[in-house]
């Protein structure tokens, strides 16, 4: 049992809802089915699964090739016994539109406190990569997402890393939304089994008079009450490339950073730092946006 869980396999909040995109690829058939990933949701406190497939509007059942109607429904049924299988109450959506869009709103209307997305694999409903889903999801999302990494260009793909969240590096600029996705650690800290903290200190900084490695220190500090251990680095250099060269060093499950917004209607992310890591990372992405009302 993890030091300070309220019991084996679950946070102490419990609770939580996820919903799960799928394209209905290979690749997104690896993330579902993985069995680990699953139980990964569990012990941060996922009970609820909300399984989202999107339609976009310009596909149509009659249109030659494309007999997805048996193939989605045959698909979605596998999918949810898998998920059911490990003890979470599923419910199907399936919606016709703009797939980040829809995802988006489907997540607002539920509630949920995660987006999980597949960030590879070629969908036999719009033959285009789910990576392009996860980049838009990535300037847009209203709530926390992870983008899963699976393998790619491999006839049987599976996920790069087994499990979600056991070794996170969380990358901070010690900002309000920074703030943010340090605080999902108080959750997050069920399935994880080691913490790297990082800032990237840019060439603008080094006339500053503030003290990263000792912020750092403090954040370490609470991570200790909450019974995690962490190391802490400063790094100088272009945010992005140290980040993914931190990533490469410690080879973490998952790169934990928050997200800001210019507005309510389009987020970018640390300029465009969180999109180019989305993009380019080797493992994992768990992206905290900032409030809907920021």
């Amino acid at each position: 049992m993890i030091p300070g869980s309220a019991a084996p396999g679950r946070s102490a909040t419990g609770g939580r809802s996820a919903v799960i995109a799928t394209d209905l690829s290979e690749a997104s058939e690896t993330m579902i089915e993985s069995d680990t990933g699953l139980s990964c949701l569990n012990r941060i406190g996922v009970d609820r699964v909300h399984l989202v497939t999107v339609v976009p509007s310009n596909i149509h059942s009659g249109m030659p090739g494309m007999n997805f109607q048996k193939r989605r429904k045959r698909a979605l049924k596998r999918y949810r016994s898998t998920i059911e299988a490990e003890g979470f109450e599923v419910e199907t959506h399936v919606v016709r539109g703009t797939p980040h869009r829809r995802i988006n709103g489907i997540a607002e209307s539920v509630a949920a406190d995660l987006i999980l997305v597949g960030s590879r694999g070629k969908s036999p409903l719009e033959n285009r990569v789910i990576g392009s889903t996860a980049r838009n999801l990535a300037r847009t999302t209203v709530v926390p997402l992870l983008v899963d990494r699976i393998e790619r260009g491999v006839d049987d793909p599976e996920t790069i890393r087994r499990h979600l969240f056991k070794r996170t590096l969380l990358a901070t600029d010690f900002s309000e939304n920074a703030e943010r996705a340090f605080q999902a650690l108080e959750y997050l800290r069920y399935a994880t089994a080691e913490v790297t903290l990082v800032h990237v200190r840019s060439p603008k900084d080094e006339t500053s008079d503030d003290d990263p490695a000792g912020r750092l220190g403090d954040l370490a500090e609470r991570l200790d009450d909450w019974g995690l251990e962490a190391r802490t680095e400063v790094r100088r250099g272009d945010p992005a490339t140290e980040i993914l060269a931190a990533e490469a060093e410690h080879d973490p499950s998952t790169l934990l950073l928050g997200s800001r917004g210019r507005s309510r209607l389009r987020r970018l992310l640390l300029g465009s730092v969180s999109e180019e890591i989305v993009t380019r990372a080797t493992g994992n992405v768990l992206l905290v946006p900032p409030p809907r009302t920021a």
